[in-house]
């Protein structure tokens, strides 16, 4: 067997051990592989604030379109 398939095979018991698939190991090794705890707990932080926002945008622009829409009515 070669080195890369018994890696394979103990990823795939760990990931078992811990309630998840391979893929999702691979999916969260490729996302925060080189980073610190404390960088993705940042880096969690930053996508929930970034997701916070664009719904605030969206809200406003929805916002906005209908503001012109009454506008463009009473004229």
């Amino acid at each position: 067997m070669s080195a890369a398939c018994i890696a394979r095979q103990a990823i795939a018991k760990q990931s078992a051990g811990r309630g998840i698939s391979s893929a999702t190991f691979y999916k969260y090794k490729s996302k925060y592989g080189g980073m610190e705890p404390s960088d993705a707990k940042r880096l969690g932080a930053l996508e929930d604030e970034n997701s916070k926002l664009k719904k605030l945008l969206a809200e406003q622009m929805l916002d906005n379109a209908m503001l012109r829409d009454i506008n463009s009515k009473k004229r």
